[in-house]
């Protein structure tokens, strides 16, 4: 797919949430007093504007991101996802994604969704850790867990996947290996497995900065990691992105769009876009954003990528893929030009270390990351910064 393209994925951001998790630095917002319903006027008003400048030729993935997006009311969630068909060509066969946490998601709030089109649920769980989920800040508790899926299953929706996250403070390994198995136990179609990271401005920093966050050690999260791998390959799931397990065929079709460096639009309070070689960021402030979606498209910064960009970016992201990078699409994005051509030293470089392989597929032929490359992902991805 060419990046000049108009974007077949859609991504919108829900800023709300019950409440701010310890490690959380994206936008969002407590729903307390909130301007919800203001919020999905600017919103459909972003959906008509960016509709009209970029019209899409059919949607074949939509994500809805958060926040929290199941903290709107079933009437603020038809309403929503009405909006969103009225304004994109929806395909018939769309992955519809949208994101949840346990607990929020009652049988009418359910309805609402499957009626407006979702059919595929990723629920932040994080940990089957009652005592580890109240220490990193979610309101949840195991028991919402099983409720929720048991809930989303009655409802209809059989495309469930959730997140879970090790290198937490406190955390042993054979709790994160209890958690993998009661995971493992619920038979879900995908599974998401996340490192935490501490980001600035969130409460786990300032406890960092501090010396007063007790986290795993280097060795104990590697221990961490190989465990997981581990368990999920061997209960049958397909190891499909560094961070990424699936049964097969349920596989994100909408993150694998971001991971072949494809384009996308991005709509909602601090939500990121890209199309026609552009990056964007909307602004992030809730009133802010209303107001701009009044009189223009709510931006906070706009970028031109250059094809030295858009080609560190393609191998970056897309050798997150276990399937690696294929050299007839990087040709195809970049106008017939060669990834050995634009990168030959470093994939050597990388073949060398042991952390690349070349693999031939006819008059195509692939670079993937090997088993060791897995583990130094991060080492692999660098690389090709600003080559």
């Amino acid at each position: 797919m060419s990046r000049m393209q108009a974007p077949e994925a859609l991504y919108i951001h829900i800023p709300f949430c019950t409440n701010k998790c310890h490690y959380c630095d994206f936008t969002s917002y407590v729903l307390k007093g909130q301007p919800v319903d203001l919020y999905l006027d600017a919103l459909e008003e972003e959906m008509r504007k960016t509709a009209a400048e970029l019209p899409s030729g059919g949607i074949r993935t939509v994500f809805v991101g958060g926040g929290t997006p199941t903290v709107l009311t079933p009437p603020q969630m038809e309403r929503f996802l009405r909006s969103v068909h009225k304004h994109f060509p929806i395909l018939p066969q769309v992955e519809f994604t949208m994101e949840a946490n346990p607990g929020t998601t009652d049988a009418d709030k359910l309805a609402a969704m499957r009626e407006g089109g979702v059919n595929r649920i990723s629920f932040g769980v994080q940990s089957f850790d009652s005592g580890l989920l109240e220490r990193i800040g979610r309101i949840h508790n195991v028991e919402d867990v099983y409720r929720s899926l048991d809930n989303a299953r009655k409802a209809g929706f059989d495309n469930l996947s959730i997140d879970l996250m090790f290198g937490l403070p406190g955390q042993s390994l054979q709790q994160l290996s209890d958690s993998v198995d009661r995971a493992l136990e619920l038979d879900l179609t995908h599974y998401s497995i996340y490192s935490l990271k501490v980001e600035e401005n969130t409460l786990f920093h300032k406890l960092y900065e501090r010396n007063q966050l007790p986290l795993p050690t280097e060795e104990e999260e590697f221990d961490m990691f190989i465990l997981l791998m581990d368990k999920l390959k061997k209960s049958g799931y397909k190891h499909y992105e560094i961070s990424n397990f699936a049964k097969p065929g349920y596989e994100s079709k909408h993150n694998t769009v971001y991971w072949r460096n494809q384009p996308y639009y991005g709509l909602g309070a601090g939500a990121h876009g890209y199309a026609k070689a552009k990056r964007h960021v909307n602004l992030k402030g809730i009133q802010p954003y209303i107001d701009a979606s009044a009189t223009r498209l709510p931006r906070l910064e706009e970028h031109q990528v250059s094809e030295e960009e858009a080609m560190e970016d393609f191998m970056m992201v897309g050798l997150r893929l276990l399937e690696g990078v294929r050299t007839s699409s990087f040709a195809e994005q970049f106008d017939g030009q060669s990834i050995e051509e634009s990168f030959g030293n470093i994939i050597r470089e990388l073949i060398e270390k042991g952390l690349l392989e070349r693999k031939e597929h006819g008059e195509d032929c692939v670079y993937r990351l090997t088993d060791q490359g897995v583990l130094l992902g991060n080492e692999v991805f660098g690389a090709f910064i600003d080559v």
